[in-house]
């Protein structure tokens, strides 16, 4: 019998795993090998009002910023792709555009665009769409069916305890994959836009009226849209007026441009606000975080990480991360943890949640099945700290968030999961049925077999 402390530990060989966790560094790419912005300084490039003057919002626009460094056909591909297919208007700050393709070199620069994760949700194309399956049959513009649940106007009121308040129906930036795509941004050719019809002020009364009428709930998420987009007078008043409530205990804001615009949160006139709110917060027994949404990590730049730590030494509790998982973009593992020992390890930003994409409008060609989700799920586990292991999520249509491993039944060869809940939303209160009924989820029909797809060709 060999005694324990005779036990010759085995060579360690990290090059058999899976996954070897290697420290990079994060780099801000250079920004003038783009010939539109050759000559732009860096007090330029950390100025807010300069990135917003010069996000890309058209072809023409994308075309002098690129100079000869792509060919005709990518912009013969986004215009086909603009008027045909796009459900969101194109709106890419300079800080989104400059983490796409940062290695390639000018002769390969069009097909490294093309390639590139980033470049795929923030600039598709129509070769990027899929060609058979654009939609699947159930997709719809109010994927989660959010107006639906509004109690006010903007003010969805979902979960039991917890509420989304959508203060502005714009952002820094338009992701293809938006899930509010019927609300958020400019029309498009294929999608004609809702809108909110309240003044600012009389939206945010109602909904703090609301809040103090219902002390069932506890949890506020502050979005739109992007709370960037709303004047920091404007939101930091809310946000005091929210804090009065003496039953919320949780606010979250929700900001795509902590990492697309992170030099909006790096202004004195908002970190400075930012900081009054986080020590409100704090002296009421509120948890103050902020959730922000990066789906690669060529996108955590020093600025992000900047931001990030930023924001957590004036107070607030915690930044966190819900990306969303999509096909060419982040779903496979090595993508999702180097994007997590990103976040987590250079930009002290906590992984929280990737979704699955939603079930929106031409968006088949990023969604990923479940059945790949529960894959991924198990790939990435025990490589990061157990708190900063992001779970992978399917947001069901009228039952909300459900890890991916959570579901009731799944039929493989049609692609239908099946969930349940423990709780009605504000619209199934009299349904005697709600917490009973099984309720569908559909993977892409892309990702079915022969069987599968002759059975959905076949529903018509």
């Amino acid at each position: 019998m060999t005694a324990l402390h005779d036990v010759v530990p085995a060579p360690r060989r990290p090059d058999r795993q899976p996954y070897t966790y290697a420290r990079q560094e994060l780099v801000e790419p250079d920004w003038r090998r783009f010939p539109g912005w050759r000559d732009v300084t860096g007090a330029q490039w950390r100025d807010v009002q300069w990135q917003r003057a010069h996000c890309v919002k058209n072809v023409k626009q994308l075309r002098a910023l690129m100079g000869d460094l792509l060919a005709e056909r990518f912009y013969d591909e986004l215009a086909a792709d603009q008027a045909d297919l796009a459900t969101m208007s194109m709106l890419v700050p300079p800080q989104m555009v400059n983490t796409m393709a940062p290695d390639a070199a000018p002769a390969d620069f069009t097909e490294a665009f093309l390639a590139d994760p980033i470049r795929r949700y923030m600039i598709p194309v129509r070769a990027d769409r899929d060609p058979e399956w654009p939609n699947h049959p159930h997709s719809a513009r109010d994927s989660l069916h959010e107006a639906e649940m509004w109690v006010v106007e903007g003010l969805t009121h979902r979960y039991p305890t917890k509420v989304l308040a959508e203060l502005v129906s714009t952002c820094p930036q338009y992701c293809g994959h938006c899930t509010r795509m019927d609300l958020v941004g400019n029309s498009t050719p294929q999608v004609r836009k809702h809108k909110l019809l309240l003044k600012p002020v009389d939206r945010q009364d109602q909904m703090i009226d609301y809040l103090r009428r219902t002390p069932g709930v506890r949890d506020v998420v502050v979005s739109g849209g992007d709370v960037a987009n709303v004047p920091w007078p404007q939101l930091e008043s809310f946000l005091m007026r929210l804090l009065d409530v003496d039953t919320v205990r949780d606010v979250r804001l929700a900001t795509k441009a902590l990492a697309g615009l992170p030099q909006h949160w790096l202004q004195p006139k908002v970190v400075e606000g930012l900081e009054r709110v986080a020590r409100t917060a704090a002296r009421r027994g509120v948890n103050l975080a902020i959730h922000t949404h990066v789906n690669h990590a060529q996108s955590v730049t020093p600025l992000v990480a900047e931001a990030a730590h930023t924001a957590l030494e004036v107070g607030v509790r915690d930044v966190r991360n819900q990306g969303v998982l999509m096909k060419g973009v982040n779903a496979t593992p090595e993508d999702l943890l180097d994007l997590c020992f990103a976040l987590q390890g250079e930009a002290n930003i906590l992984p929280y949640y990737f979704y699955l994409c939603d079930m929106i409008p031409n968006a088949e060609h990023w969604r990923v099945p479940v059945r790949e989700a529960q894959r991924l799920q198990h790939a990435i586990m025990g490589y990061l700290p157990g708190y900063a292991t992001p779970r992978i999520v399917c947001d069901v249509p009228y039952v909300g968030k459900r890890w991916v491993h959570q579901l009731a039944d799944y039929d493989h060869e049609r692609g239908i999961s099946y969930w349940t809940k423990n709780y009605r939303t504000g619209i199934e209160l009299d349904d005697p049925d709600a917490l009973d009924r099984r309720y569908p989820y559909y993977d892409p029909i892309s990702s079915l077999g022969e069987a599968g797809r002759r059975w959905w060709a076949a529903q018509g």
